[in-house]
């Protein structure tokens, strides 16, 4: 049924992370309708590079002349001591022309409605909309959209989507929270940085032991099938082998999770989300392709699931009886940047490579993937070397044809 009526869905916008203006451009080159960035305070990713007031405005500069969109979060729960700041901030940012402000504080938006009246507003995830009522009392206060509680299942998506005037996004890769829409304390209470402005510590990814009180040098491991249990670390969330019931849900934009992740991360994940979105869109017949799943193993990730969307993900939701760290089969090992001549094209390295060595590239589009030997590797004075250090940029002849930001990655043996 879905197949014989997809021209009647709306497209849904891809909305990918951007930690820092080279994300952002990454993001865009690989497909991205719109980004997300936090300037340099009042957002929930302090730990992330973020944006200067005039990076925004070269931000705004480039996504507006590829036809893209730029939104700007300050989703943070202020007190007063951030309100009395964030008002000179915002006289500032209103010289930018934003597409959009993302907010979870209602007085936050009330100050955004006083000195940017004429930029939309959004509301984060963090605000815990999980029902119609909720959006639609959002929206009577000039909330253009809402984005969705990460909690909610298909089903509720698509009602809220379907009885509110006001658009929805919803979140469908990325990290997950052990808290309720990311409301956590456990961060502060145990490493006294607050996860509501900005500062999380990842306490719940940590390992764990217990200890008894009467033998405090004792600490017995919390272990389950005989390995460690990271009984509070949730999986990632990974919705692309269910495109088409994203799609009949009816949300109006798809968000990425990963302002704290790498350029190539930001890549490949919204390359993928592209790919089946232009797909179910597209004159092809809709059919889920085995590579998607397959590329998006190759970034790190917590193990995957599907979150809440198709039922309370129960104890798969989390990752017990395996380490609670990343699984992490391959390495950035570079990003292609300017073309020197006919024949040599720029590599910024980011891990190091050495010449003999069989790399991958990737494309900007899954058919330009290709694997290359790296015969030579030249310096900046071109002069031929061994080996390509992390922190520098160096020259190689690629066999195929490449672009800048195409990527190069290595297998993890």
């Amino acid at each position: 049924m879905i197949e014989q009526s997809r021209k009647n869905y709306k497209k849904p916008e891809l909305v990918s992370p951007a930690g820092s203006l080279d994300k952002l451009k990454t993001a865009i080159e690989y497909g991205a309708d719109a980004v997300y960035a936090g300037g340099k305070d009042f957002n929930l990713r302090n730990s992330a590079a973020n944006f200067t007031l005039d990076e925004i405005g070269s931000a705004v500069e480039y996504v507006h002349e590829r036809g893209k969109k730029l939104y700007i979060t300050l989703n943070i729960f202020a007190h007063n001591c951030h309100t009395s700041r964030m008002e000179q901030y915002l006289k500032e940012l209103a010289e930018c022309p934003v597409d959009a402000v993302i907010i979870a504080d209602p007085g936050v938006l009330s100050l955004v409605k006083e000195i940017m009246p004429d930029t939309a507003c959004h509301i984060s995830t963090q605000a815990n909309c999980t029902n119609t009522r909720a959006v639609d009392f959002w929206y009577k206060q000039g909330v253009k959209r809402v984005v969705l509680a990460r909690e909610l299942s298909l089903n509720e998506v698509s009602e809220i989507s379907a009885n509110s005037d006001c658009a929805t996004e919803v979140f469908v890769q990325g990290a997950m929270c052990l808290s309720y829409s990311g409301r956590c304390y456990l961060s502060s209470y145990m490493a006294n940085r607050g996860a509501n402005l900005g500062d999380c510590a990842q306490s719940c990814r940590w390992k764990y032991a217990l200890v008894e009180e009467e033998r405090p040098n004792e600490y017995y491991p919390i272990v389950e099938d005989g390995e460690f249990a990271s009984v509070m670390s949730s999986r990632d969330l990974c919705m692309i082998q269910h495109i088409p019931e994203l799609i009949s849900a009816g949300a109006d934009a798809w968000k990425i999770e990963g302002r704290m992740k790498s350029q190539y991360y930001v890549a490949t994940v919204t390359r993928i989300y592209r790919e089946a979105i232009d797909m179910f869109f597209g004159n092809e017949v809709y059919e889920y392709q085995d590579r998607w799943l397959e590329e998006l193993g190759k970034i790190s990730n917590r193990g995957y699931n599907t979150g809440f969307f198709l039922g309370s993900p129960g104890l798969d939701g989390q990752r017990v009886g395996e380490d609670s760290g990343y699984i992490q089969d391959y390495k950035f090992v570079g990003l292609f940047g300017r073309q020197k001549d006919e024949k040599l094209i720029e590599v910024i390295v980011k891990n190091s490579f050495q010449v003999g060595e069989d790399l991958e590239v990737m494309g900007k589009r899954s058919d330009r993937d290709f694997v290359q030997n790296i015969k030579q590797i030249f310096n900046k004075n071109l002069e031929s070397v061994q080996k390509a250090n992390p922190g520098q940029s160096f020259f190689i002849i690629p066999e195929r044809p490449v672009e800048e930001y195409f990527i190069l990655r290595r297998k993890v043996l």
